[in-house]
């Protein structure tokens, strides 16, 4: 359980903390520390970021932040995120996110700054960070689907399935879960048959031509998130999520 780095010239970074693969602060942390560590050894050539249980991804552990006092879940919570999706984006390889089930939140985040999707037939994406009284990965969210349906399922917390964003070609390929995986793999082959000194250029070359600074934007989401929890209201609504579930 937790974070497990599979090294090679093809590294896998899998996520396993059952049963939903919500988070802690210190689970973000380690993913980003996983993804340095592969990017980092010159044999890595393409990194797979995948995942064990029911979903690829359900976010920030709630139940951590509302058992502890005070502001410094919730703190370690978003920078261990900020962390996480930075070391998804400065990776020096491509990384290949394979997506399965549910993909909420973080989830979101850890997607939409892969370089490239593969996704199982029963994936969904969602950012229910309004009904948490919380924002952030917009900025994520925002690399997967057009502009008017991000601001849509902001709003409305509304999912869409990876058949849709296959249809928007952010996801590259849906697959049976079964051969999630595999299909993850073959993609990471193609890339790593390459020149390696070459295609770390390019990784370099096309976050230079990013039109949107994913790090600065992510930030500046989460300073609402922060003013939201000042007034109490996204204390309210993580208890209400709790509570309700």
């Amino acid at each position: 359980m937790g974070i497990d780095l599979h090294r090679g010239a093809i590294a896998e970074v899998v996520v396993d903390f059952p049963p939903v693969n919500a988070l802690p602060a210190a689970g973000w942390h380690a993913l980003a520390d996983a993804l340095h560590t592969a990017g980092a050894d010159p044999r890595t050539r393409a990194v797979v970021l995948a995942a064990e249980g029911r979903g690829f991804c359900a976010g920030v552990d709630i139940k951590e932040m509302q058992r502890t006092a005070g502001p410094e879940a919730l703190l370690a919570a978003n920078r261990g995120c900020a962390a996480a999706f930075a070391a998804v984006y400065d990776c020096p390889v491509p990384v290949i996110a394979a997506v399965h089930g549910f993909c909420l939140g973080g989830g979101v985040g850890l997607a939409g700054t892969a370089d490239l999707v593969v996704a199982s037939d029963d994936a969904t994406f969602a950012l229910p960070e309004v009904d948490r009284g919380a924002l952030g990965a917009a900025t994520h969210l925002a690399r997967l689907v057009p502009h008017q349906l991000m601001r849509t399922m902001v709003y409305t917390c509304r999912p869409v399935t990876a058949w849709e964003l296959h249809r928007f070609g952010t996801v590259l390929e849906v697959v049976p879960a079964a051969g999630l995986r595999r299909a993850a793999w073959r993609v990471a082959e193609q890339i790593a048959a390459k020149d390696p000194l070459v295609i770390r250029r390019a990784k370099e070359s096309l976050n230079g031509i990013d039109p949107v600074d994913v790090k600065r934007s992510y930030r500046f989401e989460q300073g609402f998130t922060f003013e939201l929890d000042l007034t109490g209201t996204g204390d309210r609504a993580r208890q209400r999520f709790l509570e309700e579930r």
